[in-house]
């Protein structure tokens, strides 16, 4: 089974979000990395300029660049579902983690329509590190950039999800 650790940016904590972009790091180091160009750009704020927006890795002018396993992509939500699912299948067998899931793991069914067009090889049920921290006796809010030791920028998907990855790691090693 192939842990993937993910995180997805949206434009905003509401009923109508839509993806801004989704960063994957696998165990194995292989990484996926998508920016939407078909987000709502009426619900960027202030805040999400500034913080995802201005954090985002390709220059708008950028389509695509992506080499082996190791996927950068820029396009609209059907290229970005063909992309993912055509990285989902390098592996047979895949756990989903994620920090707090609530809003990612609905996004992330949302690529492929809903949660019942998910690639097969993914399993249904999704984990998060708050909960593992919870369970560890960490507070599940502590800062994620102290607590993993890194020094990558916060909001942006591929390296929360690299965050995300160590905090699994250093929680599954205490």
């Amino acid at each position: 089974m192939m842990r993937i650790f993910f995180d997805t940016e949206f434009t905003g904590l509401h009923k109508n979000t839509t993806l801004i972009s989704i960063g994957i790091v696998a165990e194995d180091g292989n990484t996926f990395y998508a920016e939407l160009t078909d987000y709502d750009n009426n619900q960027i704020d202030k805040w999400l300029q500034d913080n995802v927006i201005d954090n985002l890795i390709m220059n708008r002018s950028e389509v695509s660049n992506y080499s082996s396993w190791n996927t950068k992509i820029k396009g609209d939500s059907k290229v970005i579902r063909e992309t993912l699912a055509m990285w989902l299948y390098q592996y047979s067998d895949i756990e989903v983690w994620s920090d707090c899931l609530a809003y990612d793991w609905v996004l992330f069914c949302d690529i492929f329509g809903h949660a019942f067009k998910v690639p097969k090889q993914v399993y249904y049920i999704p984990f998060d590190i708050c909960t593992l921290m919870k369970m560890k006796s960490i507070n599940p809010d502590i800062d994620r950039v102290e607590f993993s030791g890194l020094k990558l920028k916060k909001h942006n998907s591929l390296d929360d999800a690299m965050m995300i990855k160590v905090c699994y790691d250093k929680l599954m090693g205490m």
